[in-house]
């Protein structure tokens, strides 16, 4: 199959990709193409693996597909029916999901902050939460190349965490990120400036700069911004692996021996119907992030897991985080277009760690989000209940906004969890039923963050500030630890009830810290691959 796709202007992906037959077994079938996913079947398949991975979205050209237009975008994000409940059901599609080659990525902001050494000893250090099975030196060396492969833009100097530095020299600022550092300046608060996102400051091998077109959560016309579609994807077809599109998994089958031999699902044809198909595997990889990794888990039940595949535990879809991702804006007098940059180009993780003045455990950081227009009019309409000609009167106003966000700590609780619906999708599948509560230590959190993110807009010189409630980032449901009782999978992200079976993907993620997770989730597949790389050298797969 010779795929012709459209990067940018300068550069189009234009390759004979290796196709195998569902019936012939491979060494590894991948179920998604995002930051976990995309890397693995990359490293896999320069180890000398065959790989395929199928992927529910569609190849994406950036000439069709990748519009300057927010209502556009959505066939970039995943928005096929699930049902959302708790006290604050979560808004999906476009703000915690992707349906795509190249997965949530495609439309993500590009921040790419490491997580920090505490991050990894909550439960040492706060008493809360869990300790990871591994610590931030465990991924240290994974970080580093992520950041040269994303890549990853940034100061030479990053004060917070674990100190280090950025191989790329940090993307130029826009005037919200400006907004931010006036604020934080005024207050003698350390704020970061231009990064750390993965947006090219300059070229990088075929990918040209960033143009500041500001539609980056529409999909990078240009290339310039990091997605696995642009960064592993490619390599990993060069080196044999296949990416099957449109082919959405249902069931993941078990033999007598207890292990998975392969991937059920359901192929889209050119014609639009649904042929059904099964991809044998020696081993399989579940990378469809915290949403539809457990769901296709639950609805994988057999005599042998009648609570669904790799579920002895019972945490499978259990201990569900979101990001508190409250946006505050304020109005200025002057004129600021936010639009006008990156939405993400300056942060501070200041107040990212515990602090015993506090009411409340762990931390949140704040960075600059520039809501392009729907977007703000949504959360203007969100805030104050405007509509028609008052909606529009107050977005007259829009060059005047200037909005930040808060990224904050949940702790994980198992009262936030995914399990299966009633209802079906398209393909007759039962989707995912999303529960999601926020609770004291959350609220009184977030009640600081925003505060904290009002003084700073009125240090810069905002006339009023407002904020709505968002979140963000989802990770847990297939949490890693070292007791198969309290855990899913292992630090390597190998399911402890099924030997070659491996859930690489935000959901593996212990807690989340206040942190965009991709960079983090890209770290562990690579730390994963490497592990099986040397297990199978050593006959111990």
């Amino acid at each position: 199959m010779r795929l012709q796709i459209h990067l940018s202007p300068q550069w189009v992906l234009d390759t004979e990709m290796r196709e195998y037959r569902p019936s012939e077994a491979v060494d590894f079938c991948i179920v998604g193409t995002g930051a976990g996913g995309a890397v693995l079947a990359q490293r896999l398949a320069r180890y000398g693996f065959s790989v395929v991975c199928v992927e529910a979205g569609d190849w994406l050209d950036s000439e069709r597909d990748m519009v300057s237009d927010e209502a556009g975008a959505r066939s970039l994000y995943w928005n096929d029916l699930r049902i959302t409940g708790g006290t604050e059901p979560l808004i999906l599609g476009g703000n915690n999901s992707g349906k795509a080659v190249g997965g949530s990525t495609v439309h993500y902001a590009a921040f790419c902050p490491r997580f920090h050494p505490s991050d990894f000893r909550v439960r040492s250090l706060d008493g809360v939460a869990d300790d990871w099975p591994i610590s931030y030196a465990d991924l240290a060396p994974y970080y580093e190349q992520m950041e040269r492969e994303y890549p990853v833009a940034g100061p030479a100097y990053f004060p917070w965490g674990q100190p280090h530095g950025y191989p790329y020299a940090p993307l130029q600022m826009g005037t919200a990120g400006q907004v931010l550092v006036r604020g934080c300046v005024a207050l003698g608060i350390p704020v970061c400036i231009g990064g750390p996102i993965a947006i090219t400051s300059g070229s990088f091998g075929r990918r040209p700069h960033c143009i500041f077109r500001g539609f980056c959560l529409q999909g990078c016309k240009v290339g310039s911004k990091h997605s696995t579609l642009v960064s592993h994807i490619p390599d990993a077809i060069e080196h044999g692996a296949e990416i099957r599109a449109r082919c959405m998994a249902f069931e993941i089958p078990v033999g007598r021996d207890g292990r998975v031999t392969g991937v059920r699902y359901y192929r889209t044809t050119d014609e639009g119907t649904y042929v059904e198909e099964e991809q044998r595997a020696r081993f399989v990889v579940v990378a469809g992030y915290a949403i539809e990794t457990p769901r296709l888990l639950l609805n994988s039940r057999s005599g042998r897991f009648p609570d669904g595949l790799a579920n002895s535990s019972g945490l499978v879809g259990k201990r569900l985080m979101a990001q508190a991702g409250q946006v505050v804006w304020g109005r200025f007098p002057e004129m600021i277009r936010q639009y006008k940059a990156p939405p993400a180009c300056a942060e501070t993780e200041e107040f990212y760690e515990t602090d015993p003045r506090n009411d409340f455990v762990r931390g949140y950081s704040i960075q600059t989000v520039s809501p392009l227009p729907i977007a703000m009019a949504h959360l203007i309409t969100q805030e104050t209940g405007a509509f028609g000609w008052e909606l529009r009167h107050l977005m007259e106003e829009y060059n005047h906004y200037a909005a930040i966000g808060v990224l904050g700590e949940l702790l994980p609780d198992e009262r936030n969890y995914v399990d299966i619906a009633d209802e079906v999708d398209q393909y007759g599948i039962p989707v995912a039923h999303v529960h999601f509560n926020l609770f004291e230590n959350d609220r009184r959190l977030i009640r600081a963050a925003v505060q904290r993110a009002r003084e700073i807009l009125e240090a810069a010189g905002a006339e009023e500030t407002h904020y709505v409630d968002r979140y963000a980032h989802l990770v847990g449901t297939c949490r890693m630890g070292s007791d198969p009782r309290t855990s899913v999978v292992d630090q390597y992200c190998r399911a402890w009830d099924v030997p070659n079976l491996f859930i690489c993907d935000g959901s593996v993620l212990v807690t989340q810290g206040a942190a965009n997770p991709a960079l983090t989730i890209s770290a562990i597949a690579a730390r994963t691959a490497d592990y099986i790389r040397n297990a199978a050298a050593r006959r111990e797969l």
